[in-house]
């Protein structure tokens, strides 16, 4: 949609105000309402909105250690443009209208660490070597009969699920909330982030979505709207929802996993198939698959990128530990499904609900087109049977302050992302792990306040 066509239908709407939002480096949508007559005007030269949002944390505390934003910048405004491919209308909002907006135009410069423009840049590599990234994502999620205020008051222990027992797939689960499943899934489509299936997961009160497959900038576009969506419309019912990547040590993670391939300019064939080869993977997908292996340890803070992260990536919880791949397996980090022209893709297992759904998507491409840009063999033999076991690879690194000590130093990460990147994206990991690192948990409390 062009500009003009938003500004006609801007104003042809019935409202004076439009929604707009950026993401920050979390992937949490921060935004505001615009008046419409502000709004045509920020179409045509941008607006600026404040820096900090890429200057705090998920809690609103500044960060004390990067240096493109902190209180030595003053934190004055970024200029941001929005994108009007992006309009849609807010339906459980009486049709507000809605843009979403980054930090990066034609006509200046980018600001390094926004996650949408990092993905249009690397998009634009994808581009230029001949391939059109087709990508989609699923995420699985807790929902909780509480709102925010009961979340507060029960102090986050206690919360009651949206449905007892485990009953995954289970239609009856699905009936007994029926208002709110025929509303996400309804309500989503008429946002524009159209749903391919939902259906309950195993755990209490556990959902999981998968949403249409499309090019990747629209598809961390629904991916990352979906999850504000689905607190949105949850809300509406009464219902809490959580994408924390790890609930509860007694029930498997939260995944977020993305699905990718590559197709030729023209979006007519899928040049990760071969029907010649004897597994139907092309060579072009067999280096693609390689290049995201070999960089894997050392962007892995963009797929697992709090805490949490790393209680979901444990053995034996539908979760990859390993550095493996494999045919239809779901115990590997990357799982292969090459069945047919139409249909073969690469399954990114590593990938938890708490992502950052840009720079998920564009870790996943810039380590594949690493691994065909450098010619890279796949000679890491396929995994059978259980991923676990197979150490042959390597393991993923362990905590966030491992993974993001191995990011910071990596030649390999600089090169793909640059270093005016790196050093933010790392410096607010480690600000994650320091926050973390002085907090006086329960687990502590019960193992040492009697006994010790």
């Amino acid at each position: 949609m062009d500009k003009q066509e938003v500004i006609k239908k801007l104003k042809e709407s019935k409202h004076t105000k439009v929604k707009v939002a950026v993401t920050d480096i979390d992937g949490v949508l921060r935004g505001k309402l615009m008046h419409v007559d502000k709004l045509i005007a920020a179409l045509e030269s941008g607006f600026g909105f404040c820096s900090v949002v890429f200057g705090w944390d998920v809690g609103d505390f500044a960060y004390d250690n990067t240096k493109l934003v902190g209180w030595h910048t003053g934190y004055g405004d970024f200029d941001s443009y929005l994108d009007t491919n992006t309009f849609r209308v807010i339906p459980w909002e009486n049709d507000t209208p809605f843009l979403l907006g980054d930090f990066s135009n034609k006509a200046s410069k980018d600001v390094p660490v926004c996650p949408r423009s990092l993905l249009k840049r690397t998009i634009a590599k994808a581009n230029d070597m001949g391939y059109n990234p087709m990508f989609s994502q699923e995420f699985e999620w807790f929902n909780f009969r509480e709102t925010s205020q009961s979340l507060d008051d029960k102090n986050f222990q206690n919360l009651e699920a949206l449905t007892p027992g485990m009953f995954g797939y289970s239609i009856l689960r699905m009936s007994e909330n029926s208002d709110f499943f025929q509303d996400l899934f309804e309500l989503l489509e008429a946002f524009g982030v159209p749903l391919e299936g939902l259906h309950t997961e195993t755990g209490p009160g556990v959902t999981e979505a998968a949403i249409q497959y499309s090019a990747i900038l629209e598809a961390a576009d629904r991916a990352t709207l979906f999850k504000s969506a689905v607190k949105e419309i949850a809300c509406k019912h009464g219902i809490i929802s959580s994408f924390m990547a790890k609930q509860t040590s007694k029930l498997p993670g939260c995944s977020g996993h993305v699905h990718q391939s590559l197709w030729d300019l023209e979006n007519k064939k899928n040049l990760f198939f071969d029907s010649e080869a004897s597994d139907n993977m092309s060579s072009i997908m067999r280096s693609y698959v390689a290049g995201q292996l070999y960089c894997l340890p050392y962007i892995l803070p963009m797929f697992a990128p709090t805490i949490n992260s790393y209680k979901r990536l444990v053995e034996g919880a539908w979760a990859p530990t390993t550095l493996t791949w494999g045919h239809d397996n779901r115990t590997t980090a990357l799982r292969i499904l090459a069945s047919s022209s139409k249909a073969a893709r690469i399954e990114h297992r590593v990938v938890g609900s708490d992502v950052n759904p840009y720079l998920a998507m564009a870790a996943c491409l810039a380590s594949g087109l690493y691994g065909i840009e450098h010619g890279l063999e796949l000679e890491t033999s396929e995994t059978i049977g259980n991923g676990y076991e197979d150490l042959s690879n390597g393991v993923l690194p362990a905590n966030l302050l491992e993974a993001s000590n191995k990011m910071k130093t990596s030649d390999v990460a600089k090169k793909l992302f640059g270093e005016a990147f790196i050093e933010h994206f790392t410096k607010t990991r480690e600000w994650e792990w320091r926050q973390f690192s002085t907090a006086v948990t329960d687990w502590e409390t019960k193992r040492y306040f009697e006994i010790i």
